[in-house]
């Protein structure tokens, strides 16, 4: 799943490469993925791309243009299997619904243009045409950007306090935290040496101030790791820089241990018992189904 780091690269490029282009066309080849009717898609067409942002795992692509429909957005989240593909020469091939990927095509006035695409048969990727992106009830349910310089340590403790949580779906949870996912949540508690099952509001003040600190610290990494790469470039550049996440049954760079998983219905949190939690195996679901 993309997350913050992918794509706020995503965002810089689009950012370079598309402001000041003209949307030529808008081709929906899935249904299902626009969650908007007004304004309509084909109002994007005519209008000039201002500028691209991020807001925790949301890409806007803001537009302006001289009629009544001036100043809409193009928002969308690539969710589970999304991404994104660019062309500097977009294909002139028709697509066929139901038959590719390709659940969005945008053109522009020079050739460019890009893909939105979906692997896999569960469909979660969503586009939204909206005149505000807070219309977006993702995006208005968003907790604080964890890198947004405002976003001091004492806010963060007061987010994790009282919570009852394990830590691992605070930091998931984007209405607490935007931008996080599975796969940097994993990369965080790592570098924090914590346990996924440690409960948010059981953590002391130090052992909050070294989560804070590891989680702007991964992410800030990730980030650089990302800027300045194409989209075609941004995956393998996640999977090199991952310490545990994906890498069950490597060593752990830090200490040499085995990273581990722990398997849920439709994901899985990889760690390292050295350095998490203190040399214990925690239970794996599936084997724990089984034995009941």
């Amino acid at each position: 799943m993309p997350e913050m780091p992918e794509v706020q690269g995503l965002v810089d490029f689009l950012a370079g490469r598309a402001a000041g282009l003209e949307i030529t066309k808008v081709t929906v080849a899935s249904i299902a993925v626009l969650k908007t009717y007004d304004p309509p898609i084909d109002a994007l067409t005519g209008t000039t791309v201002v500028g691209a942002s991020r807001r925790g795992k949301f890409i806007d692509l803001a537009t302006s243009s001289q009629g009544a429909d001036a100043g809409i957005h193009l928002v969308f989240h690539l969710a589970k299997a999304g991404w994104l593909r660019w062309y500097d020469q977009l294909p002139a091939t028709v697509i066929r619904p139901g038959k590719t990927p390709i659940a969005l095509r945008v053109g522009f006035d020079d050739g460019a243009g890009f893909d939105l695409t979906e692997a896999g048969t569960k469909k979660s990727l969503a586009c939204y045409v909206v005149r505000d992106p807070a219309d977006v009830p993702g995006i208005a349910r968003l907790g604080p950007d964890p890198l947004d310089p405002t976003f001091t340590r004492d806010q963060f403790a007061q987010l994790l306090a009282g919570r009852r949580t394990q830590i691992k779906g605070v930091l998931r949870d984007q209405s607490i935290i935007a931008g996080i996912g599975n796969a940097y949540s994993d990369e965080i508690l790592h570098a924090a040496r914590m346990s996924p099952y440690a409960l948010a509001a059981s953590l002391d003040d130090g052992e909050v101030t070294h989560l804070y600190d590891a989680m702007r610290a991964t992410l800030t990494d990730a980030v650089a790791a990302a800027s300045g790469k194409p989209p075609a470039d941004l995956k393998d550049a996640k999977r090199r820089g991952m310490a545990v996440h994906g890498r069950r049954g490597q060593a752990c760079p830090v200490c040499g241990d085995e990273v581990r998983s722990v398997f849920f219905a439709d994901n899985s949190l990889e760690y390292c018992p050295t350095c998490q939690t203190g040399g214990k195996l925690l239970a794996d679901r599936r084997l724990s189904r089984l034995l009941k």
